[in-house]
């Protein structure tokens, strides 16, 4: 039986978007991501992160400053008992074209492969249009965008609470 998972993207989702956020005294937790995250992983979810970084590139940060602080990020979640299982990054600029920056399913594909993931029982939760076209382009049917504006996703929510409402419907089997 394949794995479901939850694709979350970092700046916007996991923490409050501050902009090329890299320092842990800048990364603060979005509201509600730690009861989230955990009721995702109830309902029998593999949970990953796949976050465009390109201010390595821009040079406004290192890959190492990204590596502690994702690190911390994962200590945090392992403290609350949330089990993150991957953390995928794209370090490259928009200007590079590379296939592994969000609108491209790079990152997503990967997981699939590597995790054995049955993408139309999976979810992906973004705040950016990009991150949506991710889904898209890797067959997540299931799209969230947190925030404001204009979007193509299949939900839209305000507060990661309302996101919960959504994966109970999709877990009840589970409890």
């Amino acid at each position: 039986m394949q794995n479901r998972a939850i694709f979350l993207d970092r700046d916007g989702v996991i923490n409050i978007d501050k902009g090329y956020v890299y320092e842990q005294e800048n990364f603060i937790f979005t509201d509600g991501i730690f009861e989230a995250l955990k009721h995702f992983q109830k309902c029998g979810y593999l949970l990953f992160v796949a976050t465009n970084q390109s201010g390595i590139a821009r040079g406004y940060y290192s890959e190492d400053d990204f590596l502690k602080l994702t690190k911390y990020m994962l200590d945090e979640f392992t403290k609350k008992g949330i089990n993150i299982t991957k953390v995928y990054y794209c370090p490259h600029s928009p200007e590079a074209n590379c296939q592994c920056r969000k609108p491209n399913p790079k990152m997503l594909l990967d997981a699939k492969e590597e995790f054995d993931i049955n993408m139309n029982a999976s979810w992906l939760i973004g705040d950016k249009q990009s991150d949506i076209k991710a889904a898209l382009n890797a067959k997540i049917e299931n799209t969230v965008y947190f925030g404001e504006g204009e979007t193509t996703a299949k939900y839209k929510i305000k507060s990661l609470k309302e996101m919960m409402k959504l994966i109970s419907l999709t877990c009840k089997e589970n409890f």
